[in-house]
């Protein structure tokens, strides 16, 4: 608990990189009391990300990779109103449940390993990212290439809720902002000689939410919408942002053809469609059927029974999975990911660790890709 304590304490929102190096050296050092060498990565002038193997590993062994984010939604200045505490089994405090919960599980599994000295046939490596809440911009990249040579991905997301399932599915998301240009008039003297990008922008609005649907789970929310000058000018501009969520890749390509489709109804605006699904969906591949099998097996052995949900969230386990067999959220189990009463129970919490463990030790899928 000492270690969770100063990684909550020490805060790491996405906005701000510039308070991420406290965070980072903590992790780091307890990486480093496990075996693995930690550094530090990332392109100049962006977020730094962590990245950690093994100090010894047998050369050409199959590839495991470990995967969260230390950055959180918390501004600066949260945690004195909302101070680390623990209550018997409860832990609250800004970021302990979404993850850094979940980075403990990580320690306390390669610490297990280290104290009853095994080694995995499978060689974990580590990767944790400083903008996943953010959306991953600069961290995709690293996550990407990892996620080609690894034989699987175990993502520490929180599980869901208070039942503690594993995210065995994820919608993929999507940012569009369509921009609406018109023709500026005097709304009293010559509204003829005008065109309203907000009418304009009315007629698209209801077109996006025409294409919610409910019964496969898609799901288009304009979210914001600005516009116009003033009440008595014909407005010139408008601009909606869009939320766009997809349970399959085929519906998500489907959506933003559909999308940058648009053409405008009224005569003498012209629309600009921005945008695209930036996280692809996570399905329920063969391969991340196997690796659910394989959870299901090591939960078995724990006396844990494990049930998977399809989260509409994204994570970094929507990238690995477009490449490597991937099971999510076998993170902490508790409640209130991003909302004020944040928390984890320990005992459910440390089971997790457990099973972590148990799936380090678990075979490789199918021994395609080697570690260098």
């Amino acid at each position: 608990m000492s270690l969770l304590g100063s990684l909550v304490e020490s805060e790491s929102p996405s906005a701000n990189p510039q308070m991420h190096a406290r965070m980072r050296h903590i992790f780091m050092a307890a990486l480093g009391e496990t075996g693995y060498r930690a550094h530090e990565t990332g392109l100049p002038g962006q977020p730094r990300h962590i990245y950690a193997r093994p100090d010894k590993r047998a050369r050409g062994s199959p590839m495991q990779l470990l995967i969260g984010h230390y950055d959180t939604v918390w501004p600066v200045g949260t945690i004195s109103k909302r101070p680390f505490s623990v209550d018997g089994n409860v832990i609250r405090g800004p970021g302990v449940f979404d993850m850094k919960g979940g980075l403990v599980q990580i320690i306390l599994a390669l610490r297990t390993l280290r104290d009853l000295d095994i080694e995995p046939s499978v060689i974990p490596v580590v990767f944790v990212n400083a903008d996943e809440e953010i959306g991953s911009r600069s961290s995709s990249r690293y996550i990407r290439m990892l996620a080609r040579r690894a034989d699987r991905a175990l993502v520490l997301e929180p599980a869901m809720g208070d039942s503690g399932h594993i995210k065995t599915e994820r919608k993929g998301i999507g940012r569009f902002t369509i921009t609406v240009y018109g023709k500026a008039a005097h709304a009293g003297l010559d509204p003829e000689s005008g065109a309203s990008a907000i009418l304009e922008l009315s007629h698209v609005i209801q077109k996006l939410f025409a294409m919610n649907d409910a019964d496969k789970g898609i799901t288009i929310n304009v979210g914001t919408v600005d516009g116009g000058i003033q009440p008595n000018v014909i407005a010139p501009h408008s601009t909606a942002v869009v939320d766009v969520r997809v349970p399959t890749l085929a519906d998500g390509e489907a959506i933003e053809r559909a999308i940058h489709a648009l053409e405008p109804e009224t005569p003498g605006v012209r629309l600009r469609v921005e945008g695209r699904i930036g996280r692809p969906s996570m399905e329920a591949t063969p391969r991340n059927q196997r690796l659910w099998a394989l959870t299901q097996a090591a939960g078995r052995e724990l006396g844990l029974d494990l049930y998977a949900v399809k989260a509409g969230g994204g994570s970094d386990g929507n990238t690995t999975s477009q490449f490597t067999a991937t099971v999510d959220g076998l993170g902490p189990v508790g409640d209130g990911a991003h909302a004020q009463h944040e928390y984890l129970y320990i005992d459910k919490t440390l089971e997790r660790a457990a099973l972590l463990t148990m799936l380090l030790l678990s075979p490789a899928l199918d021994g395609r890709e080697m570690a260098s």
